[in-house]
């Protein structure tokens, strides 16, 4: 599989132009003429054609992961909210809101550049192209061309939903320019998600129900149907979203994973565990739970060998327990291929270590050793300390922000690279990366259920999850959405992009303020931070009319 990486262009609210340049010049040999051109109109003329494009979007994606300045992306997403914190002092990112939240932070130009430049221009292109009457000969019939629109209007919706649930309204772009394009106007966030919505209900009727191994990762049916519950529940469309879940819940094609599979199920586990070893997040691994899954694996097109360089979640979420001292004050801890590299960038908050599993202790199979790791032992053959377990006596930094602290074991995998010199590529793994799978969308129909009222419902499509999880059932009376997005943490967590969950239901400012361990970040979170600042230089580009900033910044 081939893709292709785009180039932002000036403007990052439009789509890119090529242009060729071309110089005159007394000496012949100087005069090139290109072979061939990789424009739109060039590429789009075969069903392989659409195939690149298609590409270039599924690579496009799972960039919302792994594009790094300092840090990967998607680590913004997780930083600075209820569950999560920085490790790392000298990471600013949602320390101080005031003075890290501003209209030129980078973090909030990148996302935009990344749905502006990089996923609307590319789906869009896709759909216009396949709808000009001169392309009616590519397709067969009616129904491969939708298939090949649908995956596209997916891509399109995700990225939209994206857009409204960081930055509140923002301009809906549904087709491609051939200029610059200096006037857009802010949609209003319900304007947006109808947009989605209306992608969404296309998609689902036109994608397929599954596709073939070669094809893992691809976009099915259930991946718009899930999307389409939590756009479906933003429009306060309760009755829709119940559907939309349900679709998915009924099908046949997925199941709670229940019983020990896949690669590692005669070692010590357990079938939370087994969701996320290398190897087993796709359905040919015998996991019919997960629905869309970004690819990293080695030796698949695109992953492991990509700039990506992999599945950067271990790195960042890992403490730093290179550092940590032996009593003698000396290196008790080196590299070990099964903890990682990690520097402890961002790491879960005494809130979701602590106070989450309170009632649930010893039993919630989430928070077993399988699947948190609270223990560790020195490791270093040269210490005296070797194999004896680090203890707080011994180490006064133990359980602090960075050097050591328990750790997610579903972000562990196979490592695909420790040494060399890059910083960024230390310790990335294999491992592919789980978008949505059958628990989230149980989760999306309890809000669903919860919201119009049906508590008892709600409290049966939770208890789902917690059966599996052998935890104790919620009673009906304790279904709330702070419920649910505690339950979302205890099964979702590294999964789901946390802060946009918060800003989706409206909780982010409340959540943060009550939970998250840092002191400057409980202290400095204002109500306008509820959503994010749009990119001044958006502003700025868009200087043929006005694009409204959010309230208070």
């Amino acid at each position: 599989m081939k893709t292709y990486k785009f180039r932002k262009g000036i403007f990052y609210l439009l789509t890119p132009v090529m242009c060729l340049l071309t110089q005159s010049c007394s000496d012949d040999f100087l005069n090139e003429v290109p072979l061939a051109s990789l424009s739109s109109e060039n590429v789009l003329t075969s069903r392989s054609g659409f195939e690149n494009y298609i590409n270039a979007l599924h690579f496009g994606a799972r960039e919302e992961l792994t594009k790094f300045d300092y840090l990967p992306w998607y680590m913004n997403l997780q930083i600075g909210t209820d569950i999560a914190c920085n490790g790392e002092n000298a990471t600013p990112n949602f320390r101080n809101w005031e003075t890290f939240l501003t209209p030129v932070t980078a973090c909030v130009e990148r996302y935009w550049d990344w749905a502006y430049a990089d996923m609307l221009p590319r789906a869009n292109t896709v759909i216009v192209y396949a709808n000009r009457p001169e392309s009616a000969k590519i397709w067969s019939n009616e129904a491969e061309k939708n298939a090949v629109i649908a995956e596209a209007r997916f891509f399109r919706a995700y990225t939209h939903n994206f857009l409204a649930n960081l930055y509140g309204g923002v301009p809906v772009v549904d087709t491609i320019y051939i200029g610059p394009k200096t006037d857009f106007t802010r949609n209003t966030r319900q304007q947006v998600y109808e947009s989605a919505k209306n992608d969404l209900e296309f998609a689902s009727e036109w994608l397929p129900a599954t596709v073939e191994k070669s094809k893992e990762g691809r976009i099915v049916k259930a991946a718009a149907d899930h999307l389409l519950t939590e756009v479906y529940i933003s429009l306060k469309e309760y009755d829709k979203a119940i559907a939309s879940a349900s679709e998915v819940i009924n099908s046949g094609q997925y199941q709670l994973m229940t019983e020990r599979f896949g690669v590692n199920r005669a070692l010590p586990g357990d079938v939370y565990s087994d969701l996320f070893k290398t190897g087993n997040q796709n359905r040919s691994s015998g996991n019919l739970e997960t629905i869309y899954v970004w690819q990293f694996e080695d030796q698949t097109p695109g992953g492991m060998g990509s700039n990506t360089g992999g599945n950067p979640s271990l790195r960042n979420w890992s403490p730093f327990y290179v550092n940590v001292k032996d009593p003698d004050g000396k290196a008790g801890m080196i590299v070990q291929d099964s903890l990682g590299r990690g520097v402890g960038i961002v790491r879960p908050t005494t809130y979701f270590l602590y106070n989450l599993w309170k009632d649930n202790w010893n039993n919630d199979i989430r928070n077993s050793p399988h699947n948190i790791r609270r223990t560790y032992y020195y490791n270093n053959p040269s210490s005296a300390w070797y194999k004896k377990e680090v203890l707080k006596e011994h180490y006064a930094k133990l359980d602090t922000f960075q050097m050591l602290y328990p750790t997610l074991r579903k972000i562990e995998g196979k490592i695909g690279y420790l040494g060399g010199t890059s910083l960024f590529h230390k310790g990335f793994t294999y491992s592919d990366f789980i978008v949505y799978r059958l628990a989230e969308t149980y989760l999306l129909r309890a809000e669903a259920y919860m919201l119009k009222g049906e508590l008892a419902k709600a409290a049966e499509d939770i208890n789902m999850i917690r059966k599996r999880a052998n935890a104790k059932p919620v009673s009906p009376d304790e279904v709330t959405l702070d419920y649910i997005l505690d339950e979302r943490a205890r099964e979702l967590i590294a999964e789901e992009p946390r802060h946009r969950t918060l800003v989706r239901t409206g909780k982010l400012v409340e959540r943060v303020r009550k939970y998250n361990m840092r002191d400057d970040a409980r202290s400095t979170i204002q109500d306008k931070h509820a959503f994010w600042p749009i990119p001044q230089k958006a502003i700025d580009a868009n200087f043929s009319n006005k694009l409204d900033q959010n309230p208070g910044y």
